[in-house]
């Protein structure tokens, strides 16, 4: 690898990463996924461009060219507070707010919207999104200062932020469609048929759903929860609620 061709990689990055909209998709499976789902990636840049084409080349055949053209040497260290172990890194375009908020507000909705109310904790919130791509919900939204596209939680995701809508809201801003909340409180799960245009909120582990939320809802939902088991984690909650909502496998 030239030097020449490590300083080619490097200012391609840095004349990017200076944009408000320019999102970090660190390592090779955030990547992968981006461009799976249509994400404007700008620039990818490893330590050894060579190893990261031979890894789409193994487990992602589909979106090798695409890798082929984009990656470029770099020192990653130099770009990164921490280097990927696939060695890879990339710089995509956030997707524009007011097309996904169109896409929340479509009616009729095939898939509930996940609301997410005040969560602390960045990881959790990249597997909430990790685990609403897999079950193709419509999008997750977040109430509070966390934003859902800081760069750990789009490591967290895997870069599936581009396979739904993500964004951050308010209760006026929310989607239309009947709100279920999580509450220790609320009807049992498996007594209920939640509909596809339905809108889930989780709060946190800690505090549960806000007041305000709570007053806000249609209804009530528990999940079933062994006595003296204080909670679920946030991500567990959000896939057993998927998991009911999408109903039994079909008949072969």
């Amino acid at each position: 690898m030239s030097e020449q061709g490590i300083g080619e990689g490097a200012r391609a990055w840095r004349e990017w990463a200076g944009s408000d909209r320019a999102v970090v998709l660190d390592g090779f499976h955030a990547l992968k996924h981006a461009l799976r789902f249509g994400a404007e990636v700008l620039v990818a840049v490893a330590d050894d461009p060579g190893a990261v084409r031979a890894l789409a080349d193994e487990l992602a055949p589909d979106v090798a060219p695409e890798v082929e053209r984009l990656v470029r040497p770099a020192a990653l260290a130099e770009l990164l507070p921490r280097v990927h172990p696939t060695g890879v890194a990339a710089l995509a375009v956030r997707p524009d707010r007011a097309a996904g908020r169109a896409a929340l507000a479509r009616r009729p909705r095939t898939a509930p919207v996940v609301l997410l109310d005040n969560p602390r904790n960045l990881g959790n919130v990249g597997a909430v999104v990790r685990l609403a791509a897999g079950f193709g919900a419509t999008g997750v939204l977040t109430r509070g200062d966390l934003d859902p596209w800081h760069p750990n939680v789009v490591r967290a995701g895997a870069g599936l932020h581009y396979a739904t809508t993500v964004d951050r809201t308010e209760l006026d801003e929310l989607p239309p469609g009947p709100l279920y909340a999580l509450d220790p409180e609320g009807e049992d799960i498996r007594a209920l048929t939640l509909p596809d245009d339905a809108l889930l909120a989780f709060g946190s582990e800690r505090h549960g759903i806000s007041p305000e939320l709570r007053a806000r809802a249609d209804h009530l939902v528990s999940l079933p929860m062994r006595p003296q088991v204080s909670s679920y984690n946030l991500a567990t909650s959000v896939a057993m609620t998927l998991f009911h909502w999408g109903g039994p496998a079909p008949a072969h």
